[in-house]
């Protein structure tokens, strides 16, 4: 067991053992190391005037992913290559091409929120050499400025893209890190609280059946809002990021098997082919800094009715493998939501693995997300839809809403009112009003009771006009 993390920090290696378990790399930097090139603007994640890079290996390549640097606590960063805007310049001053193009560009003005821009053009640039405007968009979705103008930004990036840079923390950084590689349990004890970083999921039972009353830290997009804006204490967390089987995907014959510490950057390319609708709500959840932090389990676990993935997964027939103290259990997903806030989880119990039926033949998978923004937004309503037509006729309906009830929950009397009727327009008016019997939403910040009511069955209606092989344009009267 190891008391203390290990981290490059530039071209730096610091050792610490002295790190509360809930302090963020943004204080970390701004505090201990005096960088002020990261800012903090929101503290939430949304802005991204914090952003910066971290480089992890991933099959021996060292891969880097923008994150937010407000929600991120430091424990999290072991075995990592920390980068802030300051470290991008050449050890002779000069610029990185991403800055110097923000710089002939005229992408900067008040300057705020520049450096969080040019760490996460930096981190595209590392990833592709000819990035689209709209790769460029989304990589920049998480990073708000309100003085300049995306166009300029966007050019920078795009100009920027593939011209090499040289930089002092280059040479045998790969190396470096495997050197530093988290192999066994970290444990750090502070005044604040304990940390327990397991290396394997051995260690997690053990750890978690013995302190049931710790949190479960995974992404942090979350429980990092319960440290900067609700100012609560953590006497104790469980970090689950360094257990490689749990931030492991495997496929076999008939499902996706997802660990419970993927994140969704991390999501395979196969998954997101086979259920295509899934991969576009995913692309809006959060910003791409979020999503390189927050996780699909984590996304589960935490039992938000307005939570984007679990409606999604529910309807492919989604289920669970729950851990506690090494004995396993399976449960549908569907089955995990009691009410809100309670989820089928005993003390000492964790999310260990989502496995994800493939599609078969037959079945028609729609998913969508409605909210205020595109990007960067919390779901109004999130509706998923997977039926099943044989010769026209629906043979089997799931169907599932977040953001219309307590917790995320399955439209069963729509389905009923579905199953065995032709697919067509009258068949869908017909079930609409099962969807007032399913729900009776609440009206909150995001949404009006009478607006998700509406949405609802405007989506079945959507789904219908996708998926009709007959008539797509129908018109289906309410």
């Amino acid at each position: 067991m190891r008391h203390s993390i290990r981290f490059i920090l530039g071209n730096e290696l610091h050792e610490r053992h002295d790190l509360s378990p809930t302090m963020t790399v943004l204080d970390f930097l701004r505090d201990r190391q005096r960088r002020k090139g990261t800012k903090e603007g929101c503290a939430e994640g949304d802005c991204g005037a914090c952003t910066v890079a971290v480089g992890r290996l991933e099959e021996d390549k060292l891969v880097y992913k923008s994150v937010n640097a407000c929600i991120q606590f430091m424990p999290t960063l072991d075995g990592c290559h920390l980068l802030t805007v300051e470290d991008l310049r050449a050890p002779d001053g000069t610029l990185h091409p991403v800055q110097r193009e923000m710089a002939e560009r005229d992408g900067s003005q008040c300057g705020f929120c520049t450096p969080g821009f040019v760490m996460s053009m930096f981190v595209l640039a590392e990833e592709s050499n000819d990035p689209s405007k709209g790769e460029v968009e989304d990589a920049l979705a998480g990073n708000l400025c309100r003085c300049t103008g995306y166009g300029p930004i966007i050019e920078a990036t795009q100009t920027a893209a593939g011209q090499s840079a040289k930089a002092s923390w280059r040479d045998n950084m790969i190396d470096r890190l495997r050197e530093i590689q988290p192999r066994e349990m970290v444990s750090l004890e502070h005044q604040s609280g304990l940390y327990f970083s397991p290396s394997n999921v051995d260690e997690m039972a053990t750890t978690y059946a013995k302190h049931p009353d710790a949190t479960i830290l995974a992404g942090g997009t979350d429980v990092g809002l319960w440290v900067t804006k609700m100012n609560r204490k953590l006497p104790k967390v469980i970090y689950t990021g360094n257990i490689d089987s749990m931030v492991e995907c495997h496929e076999t014959d008939d499902a996706f098997q997802i660990g419970g510490a993927v994140r969704y950057s991390d999501v395979p390319e196969a998954l997101c082919v086979a259920y295509p609708d899934f991969n576009e709500v995913l692309r809006r959840l959060g910003s791409r800094q979020v999503r390189n932090l927050g996780t699909v389990g984590g996304n589960i676990a935490n039992g938000s009715p307005i939570g984007d993935t679990p409606p999604l997964l529910i309807v492919m027939g989604a289920r669970l493998e729950l851990n506690h103290a090494g004995t396993r259990r399976h449960i549908n997903l569907e089955d995990f939501f009691i009410n809100y806030g309670k989820q089928d989880r005993a003390p000492g119990e964790f999310v260990e693995t989502i496995i994800i039926p493939k599609p078969q033949d037959g079945w028609h998978y729609r998913a969508y997300k409605i909210s205020k923004r595109f990007d960067q937004d919390i779901s109004a309503v999130c509706g998923a839809f997977n039926l099943r037509i044989n010769e026209g006729v629906v043979t089997e309906a799931r169907i599932a809403f977040g953001g219309m009830a307590a917790t995320p929950k399955r439209a069963v009397a729509t389905e009923a009112a579905l199953v065995g009727k032709p697919w067509d327009g009258d068949t869908v008016a017909q079930a609409l009003p099962s969807l007032d019997a399913d729900f009776q939403p609440i009206t909150d910040m995001r949404a009006s009771a009478g607006y998700r009511a509406l949405i609802a069955k405007n989506l079945l209606r959507k789904t219908y006009a996708e998926t009709s092989s007959t008539n797509a344009a129908t018109r289906v009267q309410a």
